[in-house]
């Protein structure tokens, strides 16, 4: 068995769909195991013969048939699931997915004080109740995967979440509404034929495991910038964890847009400088989102090193790399490193330049398409 992690490096949007969609592609027998984060992911992947789809709920290799597994550090979406799983359903994809049994679940009630929580500090949150939930698990309010194959514990657990945890009147017609609807997505859910308890999967029958990262590194709570983080460690430290240290299994690829982009509010370098990078025309992020504004700037080489330099454990991996993307955005090959603007001659040298200072070998993608190359 064979392992392989693909790990943003920047705020999200680099690209790692497509990465793990490249790769899936290119080796036998792959499982697809999401290690991070959850519903709020947003991978999009367009293949060869024009398919494309948004990935939240399940691996990006689902579009050529490869299975995904939710490890129990990720949160679940009932109604997410149920949604994406029609939506791929009707694209002629059926898709099969495995869940920890540990896996936190989302509620309705959790994406309602996300929402709330986000539109008074205005931190960034995609509002799909992710940080909510971690925090209700936190608080010993748990409710998690292996509970809903028991309706009678859904509806114990559910009634003391609405009551106690987040003090709605249970009599309230809407809050009663919003129940019913969430035990259908959960009943659903377990009756799903292709979809599985963790403990029916045998990992090692696998040859190839691709962990697929959820949100980027500067967005991970212990290194971006707080408050504007997300609620999750989004690095190799789980991926180790999960591997048992049989680091010498694993090989990474770190990802980062030729540019640097940010979705929603907190800091990003760079913003206040001219550039000409072109809208990428597949982007998914638009402007009116529950994040508000997709921000795009130059590349900042202080950030992709920061971000590279966080993940010590790379020094104990013998095969990694960095994955360039989305280099037929730009028309000038414009980077700033150490305070000073760098405006190189050609993507030849651009590149070369990234490869110096983060001294990592560098693949390159141009969209839309998955296809990765040797720089």
């Amino acid at each position: 068995m064979k392992c392989h992690a693909v790990i943003g490096s920047q705020f999200g949007d680099e690209g790692k769909g497509k990465a793990v969609s490249h790769f899936c592609s290119e080796l036998p027998n792959p499982l697809v195991i999401r290690f991070s984060g959850g519903q709020q992911a947003g991978h999009r992947v367009q293949l060869k013969n024009g398919l494309s789809h948004v990935h939240s709920n399940f691996g990006s290799g689902t579009l050529q048939g490869e299975q995904s597994y939710f490890n129990n550090t990720c949160t679940i979406d009932p109604f997410g699931i149920r949604n994406e799983y029609s939506v791929l359903e009707s694209k002629g994809i059926t898709p099969t997915l495995f869940i920890d049994d540990f896996c936190p679940v989302t509620t309705v009630f959790d994406k309602s004080e996300n929402e709330k929580f986000d539109k008074l500090n205005k931190h960034g949150s995609c509002r799909v109740g992710v940080g909510q939930t971690y925090q209700r698990e936190e608080d010993n309010y748990s409710l998690l995967f292996m509970d809903l194959f028991y309706p009678s514990v859904v509806k114990k657990k559910l009634r003391l979440i609405v009551e106690n945890y987040y003090k709605y009147d249970i009599n309230m017609l809407q809050v009663q509404q919003c129940i019913k609807e969430f035990e259908d997505d959960c009943e659903w859910l377990v009756n799903c034929n292709s979809i599985y308890r963790g403990n029916e999967i045998c990992i090692t029958d696998y040859e190839n495991i691709i962990f697929e990262g959820s949100q980027g590194l500067l967005l991970d709570q212990r290194i971006g910038f707080f408050p504007h983080v997300s609620r999750g460690n989004f690095g190799l430290e789980t991926v180790k964890i999960f591997l048992n240290d049989m680091l010498g299994v694993l090989s990474v690829s770190l990802v980062t847009r030729a540019y640097q982009t940010r979705h929603g509010n907190g800091p990003m370098t760079n913003e206040d400088m001219p550039h000409t990078i072109m809208p990428n025309p597949y982007e998914e992020n638009p402007d009116d989102g529950a994040q508000g504004k997709f921000r795009i700037a130059p590349l900042d080489l202080d950030l992709l090193t920061y971000a590279i330099d966080t993940q010590y454990i790379l020094g104990e991996i013998e095969n990694k790399e960095l994955i360039v993307t989305c280099l037929d955005c730009l028309n000038d090959y414009v980077l700033t490193y150490k305070g000073l603007t760098y405006t190189l001659k050609s993507e030849t040298e651009f590149l070369e330049m990234i490869r110096t200072i983060t001294r990592m070998p560098l693949r390159i993608s141009k969209t839309p398409t998955p296809e990765l190359e040797v720089f």
